[in-house]
């Protein structure tokens, strides 16, 4: 141990160094003599260090005792420190024992948390899982117990169906249980259950409505204002309640997402017995008063003949109907799944009254009209029409379009029957034959165009444009009603159609009736029975086997094959030829054959080949073809004065072939000139004028040809218009 343990040793001063004997030395020595030789200093010496000795001894003693006194309660102490260390060794041996263990039992009451947590949700999820089985037994005493169906206007009947719902979702997402597939089945019959329920009080619901509703009906004569209260606020009363009730089932008919074909919603039958009964019910009450109206109609003095008047009375009566049932309907149901087929119901007795006078409905113009009232009146317009048709709005075309339907097959019928019997098995008369001295005979107004044959520019501000078509149409004794009347079509005059041929007549009379009805399907009907020009485009082809001879591999079968679908064989395209280009390249091949023939037969004297010899009798030819000019102009004219009325339009022919007889005398020119290239003569004109017994050049004939066509000349009312005007009318 150190001298820092509680011990303190004694600690001796510089001047206890000293013997303490020495200071009484020293004054003895004083007295002594001084030392002269070794031997005096030697005992000197002795005798001092025998005095020294004994002067110290009693404190070295007592020192030595302090020194062993030190080190016996050091060495105690050394005892006593290992002690302390080996007690502080065993108690930390016994505290990292303690420790071990306190982590074992840690880890053991962590092992039994975990298990605690783990048996606890386990029984959590039994408990969670059991509700959905232990539901059945309540839900199974609600349903079949006396007077189930009482409950079904509850709210917690609702919350019931909701369970329901939730125990079958969690059967069939669960299919690995072992009870799940009864437990559903069983469930499925309680829902099924519940449902038909429902179904039964909706339906009792409606029975006693309708039962004191028939008893009203039946026991006195009601006004229209008592019946309208009768047969829709009665209905209106519980109307609210059964629609939520009614959504029970409809909620639960959904179909599958990938349903099988043929295959419809599950409690797709519960919900069609509601609109069934619901439609039966209306239907008995409804109908009969309905039948009765539209007799009334059909026996009232101004509908009982008239088709169209009886149509518009009773369409409008019905249609009221259907709208006061679309709206009940709303208030009973959500959706309009079999409201149409119930309102095609109500609409049968208009079917049935309208198809037989539709049937023995001989006069076209009727029919014509009744199509035009229905597609007006309750048709919608198809450029109108929505994409998606408003759920709120009773759709009312669907349930016209039979009688539609039926007036469109009378009519097609009543228009092929003339077309056969007016038309294609005609028999003319010797009158109707009789051209042109019948044109010659009719006197039609305003059939002479005072006007000039001018080009259309200066035209137009003569004769103001109108986008009327100026083809009359026949008048007959089926007059339309002034309402119906259109002013592009009907003329008050019939006189202008009596020249015309009676096939004509009727045609075009057919036409102006049906014109209004075809107009907004005329585009659709030209696309779709138009037969199209189909040709082959082998453009492809070549293309691609110069694109093989140039880059090599024309026998290679993997380039071949490689092809096939990339141009190697031919392209099929479909033409549609439009019927107004077809009409027009009709017409225009007409013209050119009536022209050409004309001046055909004026230029018939001019040789086509002239060779040095024949000279002489070419410029004979020449001669005679001016005299045949001359003389078949006036014939021409007078051909086209007998059959075409219009100025304009004989004038146009005229300078037709005027054009087509100059271009024939100036391909013979150049013949002639060729044949007499050889010669020093040269075919020339003086001052306009040419000799007549030579060839004239091509613009000596042409000023020749202006005075004997005299294209526009003799009917220019203007002087100061110029003939050139005519230079748009002829290149058409």
């Amino acid at each position: 141990m150190s001298a820092e343990a509680d011990i303190q040793l004694p600690r001796r001063s510089a001047s206890a160094t000293s013997l303490p004997g020495l200071e009484g030395a020293a004054d003895e020595s004083a007295t002594v003599q001084e030392i002269r030789n070794e031997l005096e200093f030697a005992q000197w010496y002795d005798t001092a260090g025998v005095e020294l000795r004994e002067a110290t001894y009693e404190k070295y003693q007592s020192c030595l005792d302090e020194l062993e006194m030190t080190t016996s309660h050091l060495d105690s102490l050394l005892r006593d420190s290992s002690s302390t260390l080996d007690l502080l060794s065993s108690l930390s041996r016994s505290f990292k024992a303690v420790e071990t263990q306190t982590t074992i039992f840690q880890q053991q009451c962590e092992g039994l948390l975990s298990a605690e947590a783990r048996s606890s949700k386990l029984a959590d999820d039994i408990q969670e899982n059991l509700q959905f089985y232990d539901y059945l037994d309540p839900a199974s005493r609600r349903l079949n117990a006396p007077g189930a169906g009482n409950s079904v206007r509850r709210k917690d009947f609702s919350d019931m169906l909701r369970r329901l719902d939730e125990c079958l979702d969690y059967m069939q997402a669960h299919p690995e249980q072992k009870e799940a597939e009864t437990y559903r089945a069983r469930y499925r019959l309680l829902l099924t259950r519940a449902l038909t329920l429902i179904r039964g009080q909706f339906v009792s619901t409606l029975r006693e409505i309708s039962s004191g509703v028939s008893k009203r009906i039946a026991d006195r004569q009601l006004n229209d204002t008592t019946m309208s209260a009768l047969l829709y606020a009665k209905f209106r009363v519980g109307a609210a309640e059964m629609k939520d009730i009614g959504l029970e089932i409809q909620k639960r008919a959904v179909p599958p997402l990938d349903p099988k074909q043929g295959a419809e919603a599950e409690y797709q039958s519960l919900l069609n017995e509601l609109h069934t009964n619901f439609s039966a019910t209306r239907g008995k009450l409804i109908i009969p008063l309905v039948r009765k109206r539209l007799n009334d109609i059909a026996n009232a003095p101004s509908t009982s003949k008239d088709l169209v008047a009886f149509a518009r009375g009773s369409i409008s009566y019905v249609r009221g109907i259907c709208l006061d049932e679309f709206d009940l309907w709303g208030q009973w149901f959500h959706g309009q799944q079999g409201l149409y087929d119930f309102l095609e119901s109500v609409c049968e007795p208009l079917y049935d009254h309208l198809r037989p006078r539709i049937i023995h409905e001989t006069k076209l113009v009727k029919l014509c009209q009744l199509c035009t009232l229905l597609q007006t009146r309750y048709l919608m317009d198809p450029e109108e029409e929505a994409e998606y048709p408003n759920p709120n709005q009773l759709d009312f075309s669907a349930l016209i379009q039979p009688a539609l339907e039926d007036t469109q097959t009378r009519l097609v019928f009543r228009a092929q029957a003339i077309l056969r019997d007016e038309i294609e098995k005609f028999k003319p008369k010797p009158e109707d034959l009789d051209y042109p001295a019948r044109n010659t005979r009719v006197s039609l107004p305003g059939k002479e165009n005072k006007q000039p044959v001018v080009s259309g520019k200066k035209q137009s501000h003569r004769e103001p444009v109108s986008p009327v078509p100026k083809l009359p149409v026949i008048v007959d004794e089926e007059l339309d009603s002034p309402g119906e009347k259109d002013p592009r079509w009907d003329f008050e005059s019939r006189s202008v159609f009596e020249g015309w041929y009676p096939t004509l007549r009727k045609a075009v009379w057919l036409l102006s009736r049906i014109y209004r009805l075809v107009n907004q399907q005329i585009v659709a009907f030209d696309i779709e029975f138009v037969s199209p020009e189909v040709t082959f485009d082998f453009s492809g082809v070549t293309n691609t086997f110069w694109e093989l001879r140039e880059r090599g591999g024309l026998f290679n079968p993997r380039n071949l094959v490689h092809l096939l679908g990339n141009g190697l064989l031919p392209r099929v395209v479909e033409n549609m030829l439009d019927a107004k280009v077809e009409l027009d390249g009709r017409l225009r091949t007409v013209i050119n054959d009536f022209t050409n023939s004309f001046a055909a037969r004026m230029t018939a004297p001019l040789p086509s080949t002239v060779t040095a010899a024949s000279m002489p009798q070419a410029r004979a030819a020449v001669g005679n073809a001016r005299q045949v000019i001359q003389k078949e102009v006036p014939e021409l004219r007078r051909l086209l004065g007998n059959y075409i009325t219009d100025t304009r339009t004989r004038e146009t022919l005229v300078a037709a072939v005027q054009d087509n007889v100059i271009q024939l005398y100036e391909d013979f020119f150049q013949v002639y000139t060729s044949a007499e290239s050889a010669g020093d003569r040269v075919v020339g004109r003086s001052n306009g004028k040419g000799r007549a017994d030579e060839v004239w050049d091509v613009e000596t004939f042409t000023d020749w040809s202006e005075g004997v066509f005299s294209v526009g000349i003799p009917k220019l009312e203007d002087p100061d218009e110029e003939v050139e005007d005519m230079s748009s009318d002829r290149s058409v």
